[in-house]
């Protein structure tokens, strides 16, 4: 059926640009009622206690969020000042040490650059909060895409044997994964810092070849999309420079791979990779850090160490040869 509905658009779109006649927009969807409202901010006062919704609230959760995302933008448009976060992959509380820093949401204007489950042991508190937080407050909250939000690989790192485990079943998973395809894959700030997890890909020249793209899809294993996603910088720093001069940018901040200060500049500062979990896996020992931009797109690091470890909790998985 999803097939379908995007084969009509295409051919309604087709059929409108031969007539010569514009399509009006598509309606936005309101604000939540004053009664959704209150459902959000029960939903969030139980996540920030990091406990998970059920089954039955997660499902609607997700429905509600599908009906914003839908209306997002390949490239979602963000004002600053915003703060841009790396990585969280289920740190959960790392993630509150984030938000003491600086700020919870709707004071502080976020946008997060992908990863939210996998690797840490609160994937499902983690990306239930944020999914939330973007519902209540969808223009402070900008939440894209990384190449951990896929199906595929959210049964081999973590985050679907952490659905069977606190629900007995795989359908919050569902939910979820299938809420991943609505995701943004990148975003602008101010038309200048152009944000993703990944990385550029050989396949896109311009910002408009990204709004082409069709992201409504499981992650693919090759092409544009599965680029921006998952690449990562090469020793070519012309690539990113001719990119930023083309699309008028004065900055690319990407997240998915491990820096040991929670930032690390590249391709002549054209670059920067943001790092959002600290003591990544619970034994990297490295500092996280989020980027502020204010209102002059000037740029603040701000770093942080973990949370203090609760109850204990002791890792005795080896570490990964390579951090996905």
């Amino acid at each position: 059926m999803a097939y379908l509905r995007r084969l009509l658009r295409k051919v309604a779109m087709t059929m409108a640009e031969r007539m010569e006649v514009d399509l009006p927009p598509r309606a936005s969807k309101p604000p939540p009622s004053t009664r959704e409202v209150g459902q959000l901010e029960s939903w969030i006062e139980t996540l920030y206690k990091c406990q998970p919704l059920s089954e039955e609230d997660a499902k609607r959760l997700c429905e509600k969020a599908k009906e914003i995302l839908v209306d997002e933008n390949n490239v979602k448009e963000v004002q600053a000042p915003v703060t841009i976060c790396g990585d969280i992959h289920g740190q959960f509380h790392d993630l509150m040490e984030l938000f003491d820093m600086a700020g919870k949401p709707p004071s502080t204007n976020y946008l997060f650059m992908g990863d939210y489950v996998d690797r840490g042991y609160f994937s499902v508190e983690t990306v239930q909060l944020l999914v939330c937080l973007k519902v209540r407050y969808r223009d402070r909250v900008t939440i894209l895409r990384g190449n951990h939000e896929s199906r595929q690989i959210t049964q081999v790192y973590g985050f679907y044997d952490e659905c069977l485990r606190k629900y007995g079943n795989a359908r919050v998973w569902t939910y979820f994964t299938d809420l991943f395809d609505f995701f943004p894959v990148t975003a602008l700030v101010e038309g200048q810092v152009f944000c993703l997890h990944g990385g550029l890909s050989p396949s896109i020249e311009t910002l408009d070849h990204v709004r082409a793209l069709d992201r409504n899809q499981e992650v693919p294993h090759e092409g544009p999309m599965c680029d921006l996603l998952w690449s990562d910088p090469d020793d070519r720093t012309d690539i990113s420079e001719q990119f930023c001069q083309a699309n008028g940018l004065a900055l690319i901040s990407r997240a998915h791979q491990l820096v040991m200060e929670g930032y690390n500049w590249s391709h002549d500062r054209n670059v920067v990779t943001v790092f959002s979990a600290p003591n990544y896996c619970y034994r990297c020992g490295n500092q996280a850090a989020v980027v502020e931009l204010d209102d002059n797109l000037d740029y603040t690091f701000l770093q942080f160490d973990p949370a203090p470890r609760i109850n204990g909790t002791q890792v005795t998985r080896r570490l990964p040869d390579y951090f996905l």
